[in-house]
């Protein structure tokens, strides 16, 4: 593995979640967004994005997050066409605060004690902040969107 690697930090709600930045193709403005009919309801919708049609999935919803209301910066990070089998596909955040850069020693895998639901889409937790303060440590959650995206499957059928 790596000395270290690159992940974008992004907010659901109060908490911190990351993945990686080689699947992420850009960061967008929240835009308005067509609803499909009878659409699943992590599926916002569509937008047409510099002429691409681009699936929109609302994160918080697919992975079973309480909605926060009046949010302000929310952002559509824009995947990388080949993470989602060749289609265009977003997912919605609160907001992006950074790229940040993970050394090994920030980064503690999830045992296989922990539900396996949760396990299967989460990589690991980074720890940021003060090493010689653990209570001023930032906890978050590495997400593996690639195959919380992958484990959609149907999704593809929209248009």
């Amino acid at each position: 593995m790596a000395a270290s690697v690159d992940v974008v930090e992004f907010q659901l709600g109060a908490e911190h979640y990351a993945l990686d930045i080689q699947i992420a193709r850009e960061i967008v403005e929240m835009m308005p967004i067509t609803p499909l009919p009878r659409a699943p309801r992590y599926l916002a919708g569509i937008i047409n994005l510099r002429g691409e049609i681009t699936n929109i999935i609302d994160l918080r919803d697919l992975l079973g997050l309480p909605e926060s209301g009046g949010i302000e910066n929310r952002k559509i990070v824009v995947l990388m066409p080949d993470v989602a089998g060749g289609s265009n596909v977003g997912i919605i955040v609160d907001d992006v605060h950074s790229v940040i850069s993970v050394r090994d020693e920030q980064i503690e895998r999830i045992n296989d004690g922990i539900t396996s639901s949760i396990s299967d889409y989460v990589k690991a937790i980074i720890k940021i902040g003060n090493d010689n303060n653990e209570k001023a440590k930032t906890l978050i959650i590495w997400l593996d969107v690639q195959k919380v995206v992958s484990d959609l499957g149907n999704y593809q059928n929209t248009p």
